[in-house]
């Protein structure tokens, strides 16, 4: 964030490391059970766009998250998600964007919903496209999953850490 603009980036990801990631990606209903997908070892990514995100930011953070050294090997050794190799969890996560206001939370800096849903799509596929181009995930069968944008989701994280990071685009 810059001090004399008060601005913040076009998006923001939030990354845990994980032994063990669930979430729900859709709710119960009458007819049926809730859905999950679920992840081992590896990567939860949680992000968020602001109004000013566009398709160009996409690239950068992919390239930045997925090979940034973040996790870390039985040795202690902090090495890349794609060396790992790890899976990867991508949640939509707006709360990311918020605000504090006196005693309330603002999300006025917010994507809206349908240009938040084009640009996580667009995130998802190219996590998806980046680990097909390592030999290593591909040899692991190392995945790629997500959630769905604009749902109140349920996840169960196992950390390994706990190793948070904050990363502003």
């Amino acid at each position: 964030m810059s001090a004399q603009s008060g601005q913040t980036g076009v998006a923001r990801a939030v990354v845990q490391q994980c032994l063990h990631a669930t979430l729900q990606v859709k709710p119960a209903d009458s007819g049926s059970e809730a859905e999950w997908t679920e992840i081992e070892r590896g990567m939860v990514i949680y992000v968020c766009f602001f109004k000013k995100a566009t398709e160009d930011i996409i690239p950068k953070m992919v390239n930045s998250l997925l090979n940034m050294k973040l996790c870390e090997m039985e040795n202690g050794k902090l090495v890349s998600v794609l060396d790992l190799p790890g899976n990867i969890l991508i949640v939509p996560q707006a709360t990311l964007g918020g605000k504090a206001k006196g005693r309330s939370m603002q999300y006025h800096s917010n994507i809206g919903k349908e240009e938040g849903i084009h640009l996580y799509s667009q995130f998802v596929s190219q996590c998806e496209k980046e680990l097909t181009t390592s030999d290593k995930c591909l040899e692991m069968g190392v995945l790629v999953k997500h959630g769905t944008y604009g749902n109140r989701q349920v996840l169960k994280l196992d950390t390994n850490g706990p190793f948070t990071h904050l990363i502003e685009f």
